[in-house]
């Protein structure tokens, strides 16, 4: 009995299969998966795992914002907005209104007339 080795060629196919294979195993291991919805997507948060808290990554982004590390499409996410007290209410405002001397009340109209 003798004992063939595999050929070159036998080697290269052998690998190409186990890629083809196992792509869609590691294409898996994404938070996003194909879906038919509207948005193309489902998303499983439970598959993403991160090393660095919310604060840790909004620091960085700041950092590097200053820096100037970042492009355009990539700095213009929305700041968040100053907590203020809560506004007038609208009997403050309508108490305003009626109290307001004539002087004011023309001064209001022509910024409002554009």
């Amino acid at each position: 009995m003798t004992r063939r080795h595999p050929s070159f060629s036998s080697l290269i196919v052998a690998v190409a299969i186990a890629a083809t294979l196992g792509l869609p195993g590691i294409a898996s291991a994404a938070y996003e998966h194909p879906a038919s919805n509207e948005a193309g997507v489902v998303v499983h948060s439970e598959h993403f795992k991160s090393e660095k808290s919310r604060a840790q990554i909004k620091a960085e982004a700041e950092a590097a914002i200053h820096q100037g590390r970042l492009s355009y499409g990539e700095s213009n996410y929305p700041r968040p907005l100053p907590r203020v007290g809560p506004g007038k209410t609208r009997e403050d405002v309508i108490n305003e209104l009626r109290n307001e001397s004539p002087t004011e009340r023309d001064a209001r109209l022509r910024s409002m007339a554009g």
